[in-house]
C-alpha cells in the first residue's frame, strides 16, 4: 500500500502539457542582468490564465526497480480540483484520483476500494510537505499561487534566467488556524528569456532540505493563444527517488468541466496504516 501511495503522489504530480514547439526569438547574444522585480513581472503576465484546464497523457513512471507505463486525463479547476484518470496503456480505467485544498480521494477499480483522507498520508509516505498549491503549480508549468513574492534574487545561470528565494512564505490570508503551520519553502524558477515561460523549477522545504522535487518543461505549444509546455519531466529526490515522464495531447483551456467522483456501493475502505 506504501508503494502504491507514492505511485499516485508521482501521478497527481504528473502534468505538463505534447510535442510541437512554438516558433520564437533565438537568443544569440549573452543575457543581460535583469532585476529580480522586472523577471518576476515578466513571469506572471505570460504565465496560463486559466479557469479549467484538461488534457489527455501517457506517462512513465520508475521508483527504484518498479516501472511502470499509462495513459490518462487529466481535469483541472483553478485553486480548486484536480482530477485525475489512470488508465494501464491503451487499457480501461484503473484509478480515479481527485484532489482539492484539503483532501484526497481515489478510487481503485482493480481491487473494489478507495480511499478518502488528507494531506498527512500523502506526506507522510513521501516524507515531505506537499500541498495543493505545490501540486497545481508543478502540473501547469506556474508559480506557486498563494506565496509571498518579495524575497526574489535574480541571476543569469547559462541561457537563462533565474529567480530564487531562500524564504517564502504562504500568505497568512491563505492559511487556517490563524496562521499555524505556514509552510517556508526554498525556490528556484528558470526563465526562458524569449517568452518568459517557466522551463525549470524545483522546491524544497526549509527544515527538509534533503528532499526536493524538481520540474522540467519544454516542448511549448500554442494553445489558444497561450503556450504550454507539452512535455515535462519530474523528479522526487527523497528516500526513494522517483522520476515521472508525460507528454500530454489535446489540451484545452477554459471549457468547463466534470469531475465525477462516485465511490460504488460495493466498495470498501482502504486502512493505510504506517507498516
Amino acid at each position: 500500500m506504501r508503494r502504491f501511495i507514492i505511485m499516485l503522489a508521482s501521478a497527481a504530480l504528473l502534468a505538463g502539457f505534447s510535442s510541437c514547439s512554438s516558433e520564437r526569438r533565438v537568443i544569440k547574444e549573452p543575457l543581460m542582468d535583469a532585476k529580480a522585480d522586472f523577471l518576476f513581472s515578466k513571469l506572471k503576465e505570460n504565465e496560463l490564465k486559466f479557469d479549467y484546464v484538461t488534457a489527455k497523457f501517457s506517462a512513465e513512471y520508475k521508483n527504484k526497480d518498479i516501472e511502470q507505463a499509462f495513459t490518462g486525463h487529466i481535469r483541472i479547476r483553478k485553486d480548486s480540483v484536480i482530477w485525475i484518470s489512470l488508465s494501464p496503456m491503451m487499457g480501461i480505467e484503473v484509478i480515479r484520483l481527485m484532489i482539492s485544498q484539503d483532501s484526497i480521494k481515489f478510487i481503485n477499480r482493480m481491487n473494489n476500494t478507495y480511499f478518502i483522507g488528507d494531506y498527512n498520508y500523502l506526506n507522510r509516505f513521501l516524507n515531505t510537505d506537499i500541498d495543493y498549491d505545490i501540486l497545481q503549480a508543478f502540473l501547469i508549468g506556474k508559480d506557486l499561487s498563494h506565496y509571498d513574492d518579495n524575497r526574489f534574487r535574480a541571476s543569469v545561470d547559462g541561457k537563462m534566467y533565474r529567480l530564487s528565494t531562500l524564504d517564502r512564505q504562504k500568505l497568512k490570508k491563505y492559511v487556517r488556524n490563524n496562521g499555524e503551520g505556514v509552510k517556508v519553502f526554498i525556490q528556484n524558477i528558470w526563465l526562458d528569456p524569449a517568452t518568459y515561460k517557466i522551463t525549470r523549477a524545483d522546491v524544497k522545504e526549509v527544515k527538509k532540505e534533503h528532499i526536493r522535487l524538481e520540474a522540467t518543461y519544454t516542448s511549448f505549444e500554442d494553445i489558444q493563444g497561450q503556450l504550454f509546455p507539452m512535455e515535462m519531466h519530474y523528479n522526487i529526490y527523497a528516500d526513494n527517488n522517483i522520476t515521472v515522464k508525460s507528454n500530454f495531447s489535446k489540451v484545452s483551456v477554459d471549457e468547463v468541466q466534470q469531475f465525477p467522483f462516485k465511490i460504488p456501493a460495493t466498495y470498501q475502505p482502504i486502512k493505510i496504516t504506517d507498516q
